[in-house]
């Protein structure tokens, strides 16, 4: 084969097929050759020299606006939020409402950028960012992330979600907050219907989140049940309204962390609601004491995917929006440590998670979207053990300025 392609990868080693060596040409954003060996006059050759190429890497599940703002806080929050059986959950919440007194696009968007260029560095191409919308925040962190989408356009792909996070019969305002923030151009409509103080009012926060994402035409996303509260049911009402309104894979429920203290039976007739609206649930194990029942969901056959959630934050300290790194430490928190377990993780941070949030072709394949990373390891088990940068991460067929994404992690700027 000889053509003129942008990007020719060679020696690649792809996943469950170590003993075989592949070249991958890219051209138009696409992945158009893939065979043993290619000839091809390409712009940009790179040696994978035997190393593992993958898909990149995709965050479900980001609450961008607050990235960094830990030393804007005290520690009350985060002292309720992972106490025990979060039974305290809806308190944090509250406390770490604070910061959002304090939000200003100009400081914001500083922290955005060291997040998202932190991603590209990792090798992740792909996030869901959630952006509060309240009496508080308004419409200053989504027109932050809105700023920060169309930076990292071709880079970092940024879905904007506008997300009651103080809840919507509770916060008086806040469901005009969020169609304003989707007429400004948000990406998904977001919810955390379990925030409200009674069942009813549960059942209004569902119902104005998808009357919503209809009059737009949007996709939802929804943080429920996210206590150690096993009473609460937000999650079968989410996957009821998919149903009912045939919102058939544009629904993507997160946390679900009472499913946790479900019984057996009931936890089997909500897995069978979640697999008949094509529903995902974006688990974050390593942000709080209690977890979805991963493993069971993934037996039943929902759609399960991994996400970051929080990067040094009122709820969380720690992070650098890397998923190889958040692979890692689930492994340990849900005892997925065979080999079968760590490919199942590769794909919860890769090809399931790309599912979750809706995008098509995400895999290694000729006319599939180039969004690929280069490792510095020989398989899943490595890239796992140390969960070190790419050598090279290709967005949309572009091989990344690694230089560039840190200079703006050091500056927290956008290079002129």
């Amino acid at each position: 084969m000889t053509n003129k392609i942008d990007v020719l990868i060679k020696n690649c080693q792809l996943r469950g097929q170590p003993e075989k060596r592949y070249d991958i040409g890219i051209s138009g954003g696409k992945i158009t050759a893939l065979d043993e060996n290619l000839t091809a006059d390409a712009q940009t050759v790179i040696d994978a020299q035997g190393n593992l190429v993958s898909e990149a890497f995709v965050n479900t599940h980001l609450h961008l606006c607050k990235v960094y703002t830990l030393p804007m806080m005290d520690e009350l929050a985060m002292k309720d939020y992972h106490g025990a059986d979060m039974g305290k959950a809806m308190t944090a919440i509250e406390l770490a409402a604070r910061v959002k007194e304090s939000y200003d696009e100009s400081w914001i968007i500083k922290n955005v950028r060291k997040a998202v260029a932190l991603s590209a560095i990792y090798g992740g191409t792909h996030i869901r960012a959630f952006a509060d919308v309240d009496s508080k925040a308004k419409l200053i962190g989504v027109k932050a992330l809105i700023r920060a989408r169309e930076e990292f356009k071709d880079i970092v792909d940024i879905q904007v979600v506008a997300f009651a996070q103080d809840g919507i019969v509770r916060e008086p305002g806040a469901a005009d907050l969020v169609r304003q923030a989707m007429e400004l151009g948000a990406d998904v409509v977001g919810g955390i219907p379990w925030i409200e103080f009674t069942d009813a009012d549960i059942a209004e926060h569902v119902k104005v989140c998808y009357d919503i994402a209809e009059e737009f035409d949007k996709p939802v996303s929804m943080l429920v049940d996210d206590a150690g509260d096993p009473g609460l049911r937000s999650l079968e009402l989410m996957a009821l309204e998919t149903i009912n309104r045939g919102w058939h894979g544009r629904s993507l429920a997160h946390h679900a962390r009472a499913m946790s203290m479900y019984p057996k039976p009931y936890l089997q007739k909500l897995a069978a609601l979640l697999k008949k609206a094509e529903m995902g649930v974006v688990s974050d194990p390593h942000t709080g004491p209690l977890h979805a029942r991963v493993r069971e969901l993934l037996e039943e056959g929902v759609l399960v995917c991994l996400g970051m959630d929080d990067i040094s934050d009122a709820y969380y300290p720690y992070g650098r929006n890397n998923m190889l790194e958040v692979a890692f430490l689930v492994s340990h928190l849900l005892w997925m440590t065979t080999r079968q377990d760590m490919e199942t993780l590769y794909d919860m941070v890769t090809t399931k998670a790309a599912q979750c949030i809706g995008l098509t072709n995400f895999e290694i394949k000729v006319g599939s979207p180039a969004n690929v990373v280069v490792l510095d390891e020989p398989n899943v088990l490595e890239a796992l053990r140390n969960h070190a940068a790419p050598d090279y991460v290709i967005s949309h067929g572009k091989l990344i300025d690694q230089d560039k994404m840190q200079a703006i992690v050091k500056t927290q700027e956008w290079p002129a």
